[in-house]
Parts: C-alpha cells; sequence; structure tokens
C-alpha cells in the first residue's frame, strides 16, 4: 500500500448525506492517484458510499422496486408469531417465557386444524422449524414451489380464520 493510505483516518461525523458525499469526493481524489491494487478497494468504497447516499436520500434500500409501505397485506402482516410458533413446535414446557399456555397451544392448534395435511406440513417445517423452502421440498420429495403454493395457501386459510374465529382472537 502507499504512503497516503496509511495517514491517520478522518472523523467526517455522523453518517449524514452530507459526510457520505464529503467521504465520496475523499475517496474520488484518492482513486485518480491509486495504483491498481488500491484502486480495487477505492472503487468499492466509493459504491458503498453512493449505495449509502442513495439509501439516505431516498429512504428506500436502492435497487427495491418497492418500498415497505406499498407491499402487499400477505407480506407485511405476521399470522403467527414466529418464536410461539417454534415453541408449539418444541412442545417444551420448561420455564422460558416463549413457552405457550395452553390456550395458546389450542389457538394454533385450531389455526392448524382448517390445514390440509401437506398444507400444515409446508407451514409448520417452514414457520416453526424455520427450514427454507428447498430444504422442505426436498425432504418431502415435491418442488420448491410447490412448497412455497402450500405455505402460501396456509398462511391466507390462517388469515381468513382471523377474521372469523372465536378461538383466534387474542
Amino acid at each position: 500500500m502507499t504512503s497516503y493510505l496509511v495517514k491517520p483516518p478522518i472523523d467526517l461525523g455522523e453518517a449524514t448525506v452530507q459526510n457520505y458525499k464529503k467521504s465520496l469526493n475523499l475517496a474520488s481524489r484518492l482513486y485518480l492517484r491509486a495504483d491498481a491494487d488500491d484502486k480495487k478497494t477505492i472503487s468499492g468504497m466509493i459504491s458503498d458510499c453512493e449505495y449509502a447516499i442513495e439509501w439516505l436520500s431516498t429512504g428506500r434500500r436502492p435497487g427495491n422496486k418497492r418500498g415497505i409501505e406499498r407491499r402487499a397485506a400477505y407480506q407485511r402482516e405476521r399470522l403467527v408469531d414466529p418464536l410461539k410458533m417454534q415453541a408449539y413446535v418444541q412442545n417444551s414446557k420448561a420455564g422460558s417465557p416463549s413457552n405457550l399456555t395452553e390456550w395458546q397451544r389450542f389457538q394454533i392448534q385450531d389455526a392448524l386444524s382448517r390445514l390440509s395435511d401437506r398444507e400444515r406440513e409446508c407451514y409448520v417445517l417452514a414457520h416453526g422449524e424455520c427450514f427454507s423452502f428447498s430444504y422442505i421440498a426436498d425432504l418431502l420429495g415435491i418442488s420448491r414451489s410447490s412448497v412455497e403454493e402450500y405455505v402460501e395457501r396456509a398462511q391466507r386459510k390462517i388469515s381468513e380464520d382471523l377474521q372469523s374465529s372465536l378461538f383466534l382472537i387474542s
């Protein structure tokens, strides 16, 4: 590394658009004087600064087509608390705060009882065991898209049941 990169670091303050623009300007000037090895590192720094500037300026992660506020309802809602679903699958009775009461266990059983066997199996493996769709597909000998469809169908049914079942109201 050349000596101009070994200078003490410059504190540019908190993460603001202006400070990232200062960093970008500084990195761009260093890039012009750097040798081939350093140019690769500095270009990575430049792209990181540009990414952060875009994120801070727009308030959205760069590259996303839709912000979280414009997601479809099924993408935003959590039908079952993941910790409760995992506690249900583990069936643990120890003193952990994530363990379920008998009423909570009954509510989950009621929600799962309305699903087909395959939907229940895929939903529990995905949300209770936290397995990926690909792993579940390999485990059950079906395609990944089938697993995704079963889980989506199960979520849709549980969502509909949340509106109508007396047992699922917290």
